[in-house]
């Protein structure tokens, strides 16, 4: 994984090398491969968004291809997770939309699975609408994701519930204003909680969470709802808490985790940190566990 010079860009190398599974999909498939024998399952996502070109998106497209057919020649447990300002949605609505649209298919194909990325609040109209075109009527392998500290996300669970739909909720890295978002840790806590309660109505859904009491209370309303460990997902970062992952599995969840790799990790690393202070401190403090 390369970087610059300045000992403050050799620090965040050493620390995205933690948490990005190398720089191409063949380092990145090794990465899932000892995920696998670890009974940990995966979702591996090509770094890179909001890109500048036709030509960008469409190579985001190909490697996303690639990748699928990947995952199948290995038989990897693993799926993919993509925002669609990758694919070219932010340039052309036509563009995006033709290139999930082929993602899709493969994925179809191939007996795999898609979820569509959340990302900052000028994208969730965007992305629900693209998703809701696509599902349930042309695909059904496909998923998305939804904030906690979004305000209007009650609103968009109870549509995705009722359409069938499975939903990744987390609690959301990107800073948001206080007209559109919850900004204390308690409410955004309190919104994730109630959510999660909500989604256990939808097909499979995925608790993205490193917080332990968040974990605990999705676990807890699932047991009273009646599903099973293997019914729902708990799903936590690539290099954050292993051994939390690990433990978590062998209780007889279904854990899966996010793998991110590719040459374009600094955007990626870089704004997560900056975006949030917690952030900071969560992955100092992480950077020196197991």
């Amino acid at each position: 994984m390369g970087g610059r010079g300045t000992l403050p860009m050799r620090f965040l190398t050493f620390l995205a090398s933690r948490f990005v599974a190398g720089d191409n999909a063949q380092e990145a498939a090794e990465a899932v491969r000892k995920l696998n024998h670890d009974s940990l399952l995966a979702s591996l996502d090509f770094l890179g968004e909001n890109v500048n070109s036709r030509g960008e998106a469409i190579r985001a497209t190909e490697e996303y291809v690639g990748l699928l057919k990947l995952i199948a020649q290995a038989e990897l447990d693993c799926n993919v997770s993509v925002k669609l300002s990758q694919l070219g949605l932010g340039l052309d609505e036509h563009l995006g939309r033709d290139n999930l649209d082929r993602l899709l298919s493969e994925a179809a194909r191939l007996n795999n699975f898609v979820r569509l990325d959340m990302e900052g609040s000028e994208w969730t109209q965007r992305t629900l609408d693209v998703f809701h075109a696509f599902f349930p009527s042309k695909y059904r392998c496909v998923g998305v994701v939804i904030q906690a500290m979004l305000k209007r996300s009650e609103r968009d669970i109870e549509e995705l519930v009722r359409a069938g739909a499975r939903v990744r909720l987390c609690k959301g890295a990107y800073k948001e204003p206080p007209g559109l978002a919850f900004q204390s840790r308690e409410e955004i806590n309190a919104s994730y909680d109630h959510l999660a309660k909500l989604l256990l109505k939808a097909p499979r859904p995925a608790f993205a969470t490193h917080d332990d009491d968040r974990i605990a209370n999705a676990v807890q309303a699932a047991r009273a709802a009646g599903l099973a460990p293997g019914d729902y997902e708990i799903q936590m970062l690539y290099g954050l808490r292993a051994g939390r992952w690990r433990e978590l599995a062998r209780q007889g969840h279904a854990m899966r985790v996010y793998v991110p790799y590719g040459s374009h990790w600094f955007p990626y690393f870089y704004r997560r940190l900056r975006e949030r202070k917690e952030n900071v401190a969560f992955v100092l403090r992480n950077s020196l566990s197991k």
